[in-house]
């Protein structure tokens, strides 16, 4: 397997995930770009794309879902894989569902919702002001759900 993880990590819990994959896959085997760097590669190389992000307020990353749309053609033409990182405890299909475009989410081959983690370490006042307002949480909460990680790895590379 050749595989490009494209991802967006804020806070860093995403790139601890993307790590965790790369991991499984081998580094040999994986590449990985935070588009919060910017995006400069030739996705013809690759026979495997995955694509994730983190869920902020509902939605995930900007930069993530223009990448998506950009790269809909060329990603349809992929082994295909998408996940996000969520703290939602209730809902998380449906931040998965409105995280990406229908038809890349009918062509992925696995799908994976992470769990995540509020690091307030990192977060800003506003940050850390709305989590506390809409989750009651007041300090660093870490739900990486590590099994998901493992069985979505199991998913891409069968």
């Amino acid at each position: 397997m050749n595989a490009l993880i494209v991802y967006m990590s804020h806070h860093g819990t995403t790139e601890k995930v993307v790590t965790t994959l790369k991991r499984q896959f081998g580094y040999n085997n994986a590449a990985s770009i935070n588009l919060k760097d910017g995006f400069n590669a030739d996705l013809s190389i690759y026979d495997t794309v995955i694509v994730g992000g983190s869920i902020h307020a509902g939605r995930i990353q900007k930069g993530i879902r223009i990448f998506c749309n950009q790269y809909s053609e060329e990603l349809l033409n992929k082994r295909l894989g998408l996940f996000i990182c969520h703290m939602d405890q209730e809902d998380p299909e449906k931040e998965f569902e409105d995280a990406f475009p229908e038809e890349l989410k009918n062509h992925a081959l696995a799908k994976g919702l992470f769990g995540g983690e509020f690091l307030f370490e990192k977060m800003n006042f506003f940050e850390k002001l709305i989590v506390k307002k809409i989750t009651g949480e007041t300090k660093t909460v870490k739900r990486i759900n590590h099994q998901a990680i493992n069985q979505f790895a199991v998913e891409i590379t069968d």
